[in-house]
């Protein structure tokens, strides 16, 4: 490790290093968290780190970053709330500005994230919440009164698929590229993997 680091003119740093062992199942005991120690350096195992903005962990567990991403835009959202109720703003504006800002935030990286029926729940729950925002109650004449959308009218009013319909041509597009790689590398056996689990 340190010889292909001089190569690169690199010296590397024992105290910014970390090193995880990553399992569908983890089965090693928290409390047997160590160093890992190579000569006379000594590295700190970790459970989970930011990688490229994803949170990878231990567990191999997606769930984790899927629920920081929804934080993330979940914060975003309150942020624009004087915007989204600003009457004299169009709605095709906040539309287009939920889509730029909280929609880039929540999908970042969903090409290669699996999603679980509970993923696909949260997603939606949090998708609607801010279309309502947007769009506002309409008048129901029948009942003489106020109500928020249904989940068929929000989307027929945005007249956009749902997020997780994005998320899945997200991954298609992805899996186009890695069909067109070479056999031995490995992106091409990971990519095969993952777009086996997308269609089960």
């Amino acid at each position: 490790m340190e010889n292909i680091a001089r190569k690169f003119r690199l010296q590397i740093n024992q105290e910014e290093t970390k090193y995880m062992i990553v399992e569908r199942k983890n089965s090693l005991k928290k409390d047997k968290i160590g160093h890992l120690k190579i000569k006379n350096l000594k590295f700190e195992r970790v459970e989970n780190f930011k990688y490229l903005g994803v949170i990878l962990n231990e567990g191999n567990n997606k769930q984790i970053d899927l629920q920081e991403r929804i934080k993330n835009a979940n914060k975003t959202y309150f942020m624009l709330q004087k915007f989204f109720r600003n009457e004299n703003i169009s709605k095709k504006l906040k539309l287009r500005l939920k889509n730029i800002i909280i929609g880039k935030t929540i999908k970042y990286a969903s090409e290669t994230r699996t999603l679980t029926t509970r993923d696909r729940r949260q997603l939606n729950i949090f998708e609607r919440k801010v279309y309502r925002r947007i769009l506002g109650p309409v008048y129901d004449n029948e009942k003489e009164n106020w109500r928020m959308l249904t989940n068929k009218e929000v989307y027929a009013s945005v007249k956009k698929p749902a997020i997780i319909e994005t998320v899945r041509l997200n991954r298609l597009r992805w899996f186009g590229p890695v069909q067109r790689m070479e056999e031995n590398r490995i992106i091409y056996e990971f990519g095969k993997v993952r777009c086996e689990r997308m269609e089960e």
